[in-house]
């Protein structure tokens, strides 16, 4: 069974937040949600509407949390996640956000992002030079990152899966399941 860490923050879409937790724990795994502190965050439903030339939101579900940023210990964990939404937009400045994801990084573990998640890695100079999907309107700013950008639903750059956003998560999922276990440690077997 592999530990898996979730980073989020209110206004993280409610789907790229859940859909990982529920996929996570039905595969045997353990999920654990960290945000900037232990209440529960309050998610957001990104949704498409004719005519809107963006998504719209609303609110969503509230999403428990196990820890908060600055109790992580990452080396706890086999893998990270980061969800989209508008939370990697500020949770990416937070420096225990700086070092947990620089960990995941710098080790190659697993680590999936969707659709705004993105934002964390390229503000952290951690893009440069991999390939990562996200959130289509963001592929200026993981181009100025250094990053390649694909439009795709599962992007996969060694331990890195990333995909556009919500309707991808059937395959991201399986994209990102397989890497984690693909990647299980010896002393914790998946």
């Amino acid at each position: 069974m592999a530990r898996v860490l979730l980073l989020t923050g209110d206004a993280a879409e409610e789907l790229d937040s859940m859909y990982p937790v529920f996929r996570l724990r039905e595969g045997g795994h353990e999920a654990v949600v960290a945000a900037p502190t232990t209440r529960p965050v309050k998610l957001v439903v990104h949704d498409f509407e004719p005519g809107w030339d963006a998504y719209t939101e609303r609110p969503g579900h509230q999403l428990p949390v196990d820890l908060a940023f600055k109790d992580v210990k990452p080396d706890e964990y086999d893998a990270l996640v980061i969800p989209g939404g508008r939370a990697p937009e500020y949770i990416r400045t937070d420096p225990d956000v700086a070092r947990i994801v620089g960990h995941f990084f710098e080790h190659g573990l697993p680590v999936g992002t969707i659709c705004h998640g993105p934002q964390v890695p390229a503000a952290l100079g951690l893009l440069r030079g991999r390939t990562t999907a996200g959130y289509p309107p963001l592929k200026t700013d993981l181009e100025y990152a250094g990053a390649t950008f694909v439009d795709g639903p599962d992007v996969v750059d060694g331990p890195m899966v990333s995909c556009r956003g919500w309707p991808d998560l059937p395959q991201w999922s399986r994209a990102f399941m397989h890497v984690l276990e693909k990647s299980a440690l010896p002393d914790r077997p998946i």
